[in-house]
C-alpha cells in the first residue's frame, strides 16, 4: 500500500531540519508511538493504535538515512503486534522544501501488511488514520518547536523537557478512529456511486 502525504510545519526550514534529527523528540510527538534507544545502529520503538475493538502494537527497530544537501530522510523499518499476529514493513522518504517562515513536508511511503491487520488496510482506513496521525503530529510539533521558542524569564532560558522526560503521545482515541474509519467507507462508496 503506497501513501503520499503534504503537510506544513511552522517553522523555518532549518529549524525544522535540525527537529527531524532528534528522532527521540519526533517519536514524542507522533502519537501513539513509543521511543526506547538506538541498538547496533538501528532506532527502536513501538507504535501502538486501536481501531474500533482491533488493538495493535508494533514493536520493531528502523534505519533512518539523513542527507542534508538535499534535506531529505529515508528510513526503512520493521515491526510485529506479537498477541494480533500481525507484521509490518515500511519504507518512507521525507522531503523538507523551505517556503519562508513555513516548512513543507513530503512523505511518500510503501507499507506492506500482513496478519489481522492486513484487512484495514483493504478498506482504506489505514489510510485515514495515517492522515490523522499525521495532523496530531504536526500539531504536537508545532507546539513543541514553540515552546523551544519560548524566550528566557528573568535572564534565564526556558527549560526544555529532555527526551527521557516527555511522555509518550497517548494512541488515538475510539472516537477519533471511528470518524477516520466512517469517513474511509463514506469516501468509498461515493467513488463507487461515481464510477
Amino acid at each position: 500500500m503506497k501513501l503520499h502525504q503534504e503537510f506544513t510545519v511552522a517553522s523555518p526550514l532549518d529549524t525544522v531540519w535540525a527537529y527531524f534529527h532528534d528522532i527521540p523528540r519526533v517519536a514524542a510527538a507522533l502519537p501513539g508511538a513509543e521511543y526506547f534507544g538506538e541498538k547496533d545502529g538501528k532506532h527502536t520503538g513501538k507504535v501502538t493504535s486501536k481501531v474500533g475493538p482491533f488493538h495493535a502494537s508494533f514493536e520493531g527497530e528502523a534505519a533512518v538515512v539523513y542527507n542534508d544537501a538535499a534535506k531529505t530522510v529515508q528510513m526503512e523499518g520493521k515491526g510485529v503486534d506479537k498477541k494480533g499476529a500481525s507484521r509490518g514493513k515500511m519504507t518512507m522518504n521525507c522531503a523538507l522544501e523551505g517556503e519562508g517562515n513555513v516548512t513543507k513536508v513530503v512523505v511518500d511511503t510503501d507499507l506492506q501488511l500482513s496478519g489481522t491487520i492486513a484487512q484495514f488496510g483493504r478498506t482504506g482506513i489505514i489510510t485515514e488514520i495515517a492522515n490523522v496521525l499525521v495532523a496530531d503530529f504536526v500539531r504536537n510539533a508545532e507546539a513543541d518547536l514553540a515552546a523551544s521558542l519560548t524566550p528566557a524569564v528573568d535572564g534565564h532560558a526556558a527549560a526544555q523537557p529532555t527526551p527521557a522526560a516527555r511522555p509518550a503521545s497517548k494512541p488515538l482515541s475510539a472516537t477519533t478512529l471511528l470518524m477516520a474509519s466512517l469517513k474511509a467507507w463514506l469516501r468509498g462508496l461515493f467513488a463507487k456511486r461515481a464510477s
